[in-house]
């Protein structure tokens, strides 16, 4: 099983992975987000996961949602002993096994969707669920025959269990443990349902009723970013997400509310590390390989 550090960036090339990490290190983050949807359940601790302007204090056996795109950063304590098993999770494995009633990536489209990303689920909730952690971890980790099959079901059945708790809405409140700045996260909503309008300081302002001082200090304060950085962020996540889905460049360009072309090939390359065109062929023949490598196995 390889280091989580190794995978934090670029293609997920698996199914899922899986990691149980038991620590007690300084580790710093930067705000990222990834290509893939991440789950974490967490055993132990002092952390508060930062997630698109909400901070969330976690206490054992929570578990947090991180959908693709979603910018995110944990502030963890050092001094204490920080035991969580994180999955990371391919969407393309979503994709191929999403039916008419049930649909695996449904949990985090609502965690994205409602900013709700933290669950506290009951104690029966969770004895199900920690009963299939046990069971996934163990044939991740096992070279018997049907391994691979067994932890793919497992998996699954996790997944299944996640989404039903968190549509029947059975889970503790959290609200306690959950801190934001109200007017920050109305911006937030307002920029990532308007990427391809007006987003200037002086709009985003007047349609909160707000002065642009006190918006550019609140919105830095929640989230580390700066309103115009968080904009071109989110514009280029969600050109790259078009672009993955077959759109040309320059059309993702437009859709996305770049009115420049050359300025965005520039923008693009600075935060994927490859322009435009380049990243799609990469993208092509990774989806490509993908699914062969699906096929062959």
């Amino acid at each position: 099983m390889r280091n989580e550090s190794q995978v934090k960036k670029g293609y997920l090339n698996e199914d899922f992975r899986l990691f149980h990490l038991r620590d007690k290190k300084d580790l710093q983050f930067e705000y990222h987000f990834h290509d893939f949807n991440k789950l974490i359940i967490f055993y132990s601790g002092n952390v508060t996961y930062h997630i698109e302007g909400k901070a969330y204090k976690l206490k054992p056996y929570d578990i947090l949602l991180v959908s693709t795109s979603e910018v995110h950063l944990p502030v963890i304590d050092s001094s204490e002993v920080y035991d969580r098993m994180v999955i990371y999770i391919n969407p393309l494995f979503l994709q191929k096994h999403k039916s008419d009633d049930c649909d695996l990536d449904e949990c985090f489209k609502i965690a994205a969707r409602e900013h709700r990303n933290l669950i506290r689920p009951g104690t029966a909730w969770f004895s199900n669920i920690s009963s299939l952690v046990s069971k996934l971890e163990e044939a991740v980790n096992s070279r018997e025959f049907g391994s691979r099959i067994l932890s793919n079901a497992y998996f699954i059945a996790l997944l299944v269990h996640i989404n039903r708790l968190l549509l029947a809405r059975d889970v503790i409140n959290t609200a306690e443990d959950v801190t934001y700045d109200e007017i920050t996260q109305k911006a937030i909503k307002y920029i990532n349902d308007n990427l391809t309008g007006d987003l200037s300081i002086d709009n985003i302002a007047n349609r909160l009723f707000i002065s642009k001082s006190y918006l550019m200090h609140k919105f830095k304060e929640s989230t580390g970013f700066t309103v115009y950085s968080y904009i071109l962020k989110k514009r280029l996540i969600r050109a790259k997400g078009l672009i993955d889905q077959g759109l040309p460049a320059i059309n993702a360009c437009m859709e996305c509310g770049f009115n420049d072309y050359a300025s965005f090939i520039r923008a693009f390359k600075r935060e994927f590390g490859l322009p435009p065109k380049t990243y799609y062929k990469d993208s092509k023949l990774f989806k490509k390989e993908y699914e062969e490598k699906k096929h062959y196995k």
